[in-house]
């Protein structure tokens, strides 16, 4: 069983950054991949980033590529997401996910999920 929660949301402008935290509880954190994912209002869980267990494999959605950075650190059991150059559609609550295994894109992957933490850009 995994636990998580994600801090570091909050109201930006366009352009500027934000570094979003989650911290897991868990004894078998560290073997699983974790991902974040984004909900705008009235659209589905769209898919951000993911890292595998040891942290040397990440994956980014298109639309975040070059501007968002997924990280961990396996001795503190979080995962960071530094997002740069923010722009109004990069609005929504986003959320942290583990699984077990390797990393996946698709939000049914995951296994536990946090609460969730509200990004605002505003133009």
């Amino acid at each position: 069983q995994v636990q998580l929660v994600e801090s570091g949301g909050g109201l930006v402008q366009a352009g500027g950054s934000l570094r979003l935290s989650c911290a897991a509880s868990g004894r078998t954190y560290r073997s699983y991949a974790m991902g974040w994912f984004r909900q705008a209002p009235g659209k589905e869980h769209e898919f951000v980033a993911t890292i595998n267990w040891s942290g040397v494999s990440t994956n980014y959605a298109d639309s975040v590529k070059g501007r968002f950075t997924i990280s961990r650190d396996n001795a503190k059991n979080t995962v960071y997401l530094q997002m740069n150059n923010l722009k109004p559609e990069d609005t929504a609550v986003y959320f942290c996910a583990a699984r077990e295994g390797s990393s996946g894109w698709s939000p049914g992957e995951y296994h536990y999920w946090g609460q969730g933490t509200q990004v605002t850009v505003s133009s």
